[in-house]
């Protein structure tokens, strides 16, 4: 498995980081497990979670995920063997904390309880999962903005050094993130002397380069690494919902929620990419992720799977290299479809 350093904290990750946001909805504590042993047998020792897991979210299920985790570390000991990556929540969720804001006191205690779910003293990468002021993310468009911003980054920030500072957490980073809320942090932890953000976890994928539009410049020149979410658009790239298929068990079958890479335009591309794969001789969800993973300026694909085979199939990406003709090919389609699903 191939490794990158993670930002400029000088951790070595691989290249697949496990995601997790099935668990505890889709997959059972006994699939979560298999999941982590077999990635774990792969050379995979990245993990990522977050507080609100599993997706979708509910006040009935929010912490399973970390749950399933904890109990994977007590079972194994293995804690020291991973990387691990978790999020405290952004505002929305009123059975969080009242709301899940991002003021110092809600950081505090979000994390207290990551770590008590997770059954560990410390938490590797701890990353904001939205911000808290009105702005585009999740695929949002047009001018969101307001004189409103919320909880100030700075209040954030100054929590998350609290954090550093007492140990629990080794180092920070944002998540559905915009340039200027990057440029921000950096500032901040620059003239404030703040702890600097290694990562930004955000969507990327043939259906949604929009990352190469300005956040891969603060990768490239600030050594902010891309922790690249939805690498499959939710499955989409594999092929398998093209021409109004919905298999059972799929994350857009079951929920409605997951229609942001569905569109027309989306259909049209992921075809054109299925196709490109075939003709290659290559499986499209694998040729998806290898294009993701041989960007510089991505640290680490965060891959999901509710079937251990589909996990081999994405973990045996990282070893596939495109050829010349693939990624002129990928190029092409991206000219005609530049970015179906913001």
């Amino acid at each position: 498995m191939q490794t990158r350093k993670l930002g400029g904290t000088g951790i070595d990750v691989s290249l697949i980081c496990l995601g997790t946001m099935t668990w505890g909805q889709q997959n059972s504590e006994a699939q979560a497990h298999a999941q982590m042993d077999y990635a774990v047998s792969q050379g995979v020792n990245f993990f990522d979670t977050a507080e609100m897991y599993p997706v979708p979210p509910l006040a009935q299920t929010q912490g399973r995920t970390e749950q399933y985790i904890g109990t994977w570390f007590r079972k194994t000991g293995k804690r020291r063997d991973i990387v691990l990556a978790t999020k405290v929540t952004g505002p929305g969720f009123g059975y969080l904390r009242g709301g899940s804001r991002l003021d110092r006191a809600s950081v505090l205690s979000a994390c207290e309880d990551n770590l008590r779910r997770l059954q560990t003293d410390y938490i590797d990468l701890y990353q904001i999962h939205w911000p808290e002021r009105a702005t585009n993310y999740f695929g949002k468009l047009g001018y969101p903005y307001s004189d409103s911003s919320g909880t100030p980054i700075a209040e954030t920030l100054d929590a998350l050094a609290e954090l550093v500072r007492q140990g629990k957490v080794r180092h920070v980073g944002v998540s559905n993130e915009t340039p200027w809320g990057v440029h921000e942090y950096l500032r901040l932890s620059r003239e404030q002397n703040l702890p600097r953000i290694a990562t930004i976890q955000n969507p990327y994928s043939l259906l949604n380069r929009s990352f190469e539009i300005g956040l891969s410049e603060f990768s490239h020149r600030e050594n902010v690494g891309l922790l690249a979410y939805s690498p499959l658009a939710f499955g989409v790239l594999s092929g398998k919902y093209l021409d109004g298929q919905r298999p059972a068990g799929g994350r857009v079958t079951l929920f409605e929620r997951f229609s942001r890479y569905t569109n027309t335009e989306a259909e049209s591309a992921t075809a054109a990419y299925v196709a490109l794969a075939r003709e290659h001789g290559l499986d499209p969800a694998q040729m998806a992720l290898a294009f993701v993973n041989s960007r510089p300026f991505v640290h680490a694909s965060i891959i999901g799977a509710t079937t251990l085979e589909q996990l081999r199939t994405d973990i045996a990406s990282a070893s596939l290299k495109l050829g010349k003709h693939v990624l002129d090919g990928i190029e092409q389609i991206h000219k005609r479809y530049p970015i179906p699903c913001p």
